[in-house]
C-alpha cells in the first residue's frame, strides 16, 4: 500500500480551509485500501495582529479588499454552500467576527502529539467554534471546550493554553512555511512535492492523490 504525507497548511479563521479540509478528508476517505495517509495540520495566521474582541468580518473584508458589502456578502454565501457540500456547515451572519487563532493553534499542535485522529477531530471541533458557532477563538474556555467536544482532555487543555506551551513551536512552523513560499491558504503539500492550492472539491484531491499514490 503507498504511503502518502500531507501537510495542510491552514488557519481556523480560513473558510476555505474548512472547505478544503473537507473535500481532502472525503478523498481520504475514498482511498482508503488504496493509500495510508498521514495528514499533517500546519500553522498560518490570516490576521495575526487581530485585537482582543476581534473585528466584524464583513467590515474587515470589505477593508481588505476593496469590496462593497454585497459583493463580500454574495462570496460568504458561495462559500457557505460549498462547505455545507462537504460537511462542513457555516453560518454567514452579518454580524460574524473574525478573531485571532494563535493559541488555536498552540492546541493543535498539541492534539497532533497525541495522533492524526486526535488532531483531525480537534481541528474540525475549531472550525466549528469559528465559523458555525462564531465563538472567539483568542478565549481560553472557547477553546477548551472545543477540545472536550473533540473528545480530548479539557484539564490538559487548559493546562496547555494557561501555560503558553508550544508558543515557540507555532510561531517556528510559521516561518518555515513562510520562507518555503507559502502565502496563502489552504496551501495542502502532498509528499513534500506536490501542492494543491485553495478550497478544492474532493474530485480534485482525490486525483492528485490517486496519481501519487501510483507513483509511490
Amino acid at each position: 500500500m503507498a504511503k502518502i504525507t500531507i501537510d495542510f497548511v491552514s488557519d481556523v479563521a480560513c473558510p476555505w480551509c474548512a472547505v478544503g479540509l473537507g473535500g481532502l478528508l472525503e478523498a481520504m476517505r475514498r482511498l482508503e485500501g488504496t493509500a495510508e495517509v498521514a495528514l499533517h495540520f500546519r500553522p498560518f495566521e490570516l490576521n495575526p495582529d487581530m485585537p482582543a474582541g476581534g473585528q466584524n468580518t464583513i467590515e474587515r473584508l470589505m477593508a481588505k479588499y476593496g469590496y462593497d458589502r454585497e459583493r463580500v456578502q454574495a462570496n460568504r454565501k458561495v462559500i457557505s454552500e460549498r462547505a455545507a457540500a462537504v460537511g462542513m456547515p457555516m453560518r454567514m451572519d452579518d454580524d460574524n467576527r473574525s478573531f485571532n487563532t494563535f493559541d488555536a493553534h498552540r492546541l493543535i499542535h498539541w492534539a497532533g502529539l497525541q495522533g492524526q485522529a486526535q488532531q483531525i477531530a480537534l481541528k474540525k471541533s475549531l472550525l466549528q467554534t469559528y465559523h458555525y458557532l462564531n465563538h472567539d477563538t483568542s478565549d481560553a474556555d472557547v477553546l477548551a471546550q472545543a477540545a472536550s467536544d473533540a473528545g480530548l482532555d479539557e484539564a490538559a487543555a487548559r493546562e496547555v493554553l494557561a501555560s503558553g506551551r508550544y508558543a515557540d513551536e507555532v510561531r517556528a512552523e510559521e516561518e518555515e512555511w513562510r520562507k518555503l513560499g507559502i502565502t496563502s491558504v489552504p496551501s495542502v503539500i502532498i509528499n513534500g512535492q506536490y501542492l494543491v492550492s485553495g478550497g478544492q472539491p474532493p474530485e480534485a484531491f482525490e486525483q492528485a492523490l490517486r496519481q501519487v499514490a501510483q507513483e509511490g
